[in-house]
Order: C-alpha cells, then structure tokens, then sequence
C-alpha cells in the first residue's frame, strides 16, 4: 500500500483568499519510508503572508518572491501522490487549501475517501490527549528538538515517525533490519530472512551430579513412563521437559 504523509503551509487560514506557500511529502509504502520525498516553495501571486501565520512558520512574502506559482508544479504534485492515500494532521485543513488550488486550475478535487486524517486517529487511540504533533512526538518518544517553527517537510517527517508508531508499523518494520532498500520496497516480500541452527551445539550445561539423580528418578518411575522415552532420545532434554 502506498501512502504520502503530507503537510502544507499557508498564507493564512481562509481557503478561499490564502495560499499555499509551501507543501512537503513523504512516501511510504507497506508503512515503510521509501526515501522519496517531495518539497516544495510556492509563490502565492498577490496575496501577503499574514503576520499570524509567519508566526507560526517564518516564510516571508520576500524569500518566496523567485518561486513558483501553484500552476507551474500541480502537475509534479499530483504525479507524486498519484496512487496513494493523503495523509495529513488535520487533513481537512491541508486538504481545504489543496482542492482550492485545484479548483482555480479547473481541476478535480481529491476525494476524502482517499484522505487519512491522523488526528483523527490520534484521539480514537488517546481519547485523552494531547493529539498535536508536538504531543504525539513525546508521547511516542520522537525526537523533534530541531523543531522551533512549522516547516512542511519537517512536519511530514515527524509525522511519518508518529504514523508508524500509531498504527503498529515498526515492529513489522523490525525485519527489514539490514535488507537494502530501495523505491522498489513494495517487493521487500522477495526477501526471506531465514532462521538456521548454530553451526556447533552448545555443550550441555547439566552437571554429572544432575544427571545421575535424573536417571535414578526417571528409573524409579518405570520402563512405561513419558520420561524414559526423553531420556533415550536426549538426557538435556529429559531434564528440561521434567
């Protein structure tokens, strides 16, 4: 299965005026990173970033004056999710600001039937609380120290880390320790780590006193009795069974 956790910033917070400004991706497939990402800043022509939101992130209305406009990278977006679920926190925001973009492109919107909403998740699994990133991040021992403003593409990042963590992801992952990876993880079934025996047996840690007094006790219990049949096939084990 392959799914996209995403995370856009804005200009602000009403769909139909502000912009986005900047969108980060990162793929997984099966639950495990595949190592493709996808960043990027977009010029949101006329409309300023509001002083709330640069708050919150720092992009200014100057560092994205060069970059390009929505237009000019749906078509690189909408090749990179192609496929795949949207998975966002809060996605009805995110998804708010990308179907607006859309719809000003004469494009179909993404049906939230394709949408994973994390937070959603979250409180289903932490009735409780907290559910924001940054609570998650503690909660699931992430770290995200480095995280002083929102960023698209660090928040997918460490929004990948708590998804994998919340839907039981890593401990399947644990078996792919030290299989090369690749954007060819989906056929990671090919590979078969396989359990053998040790190459010499172990030599026996029952003692001789041990042993005597197992075979006397076995002895006394009878030709008929289960452990005889242990004890002529593997005195080791006649005693652990017992």
């Amino acid at each position: 299965m392959r799914e996209i956790i995403f995370d856009t910033e804005t200009t602000g917070l009403e769909t139909k005026f502000d912009r986005i400004i900047e969108i980060g991706g990162i793929e997984l497939i099966n639950n495990f990173p595949t190592g493709r990402s996808l960043h990027l800043y977009i010029n949101p022509g006329d409309r300023k970033v509001h002083p709330d939101a640069l708050a919150v992130h720092g992009i200014t209305d100057e560092f994205l004056k060069d970059k390009p406009s929505f237009a000019e990278v749906a078509e690189q977006i909408l090749e990179f999710f192609e496929g795949a679920k949207w998975i966002a926190h809060n996605a009805n925001f995110d998804m708010g600001f990308i179907n607006a973009e859309f719809e000003r492109l004469k494009l179909p919107p993404v049906s939230m039937e394709h949408v994973v909403d994390t937070l959603a998740l979250a409180r289903r699994k932490h009735p409780m609380g907290p559910n924001s990133l940054d609570a998650l991040c503690r909660r699931y021992g992430i770290d995200n120290a480095h995280r002083t403003k929102h960023g698209a593409l660090l928040d997918s990042e460490l929004l990948a880390e708590v998804y994998i963590e919340m839907t039981g992801g890593r401990q399947a992952a644990l078996g792919l320790v030290g299989i090369e990876t690749s954007a060819t993880i989906i056929e990671i079934e090919e590979h078969v780590v396989g359990i053998s025996g040790r190459p010499r047996p172990l030599p026996s840690r029952v003692s001789a006193v041990e042993l005597a007094a197992h075979r006397a006790l076995v002895g006394s219990l009878g030709a008929k009795a289960v452990w005889a049949r242990y004890e002529s096939e593997s005195p080791d084990m006649a005693i652990r069974a017992s």
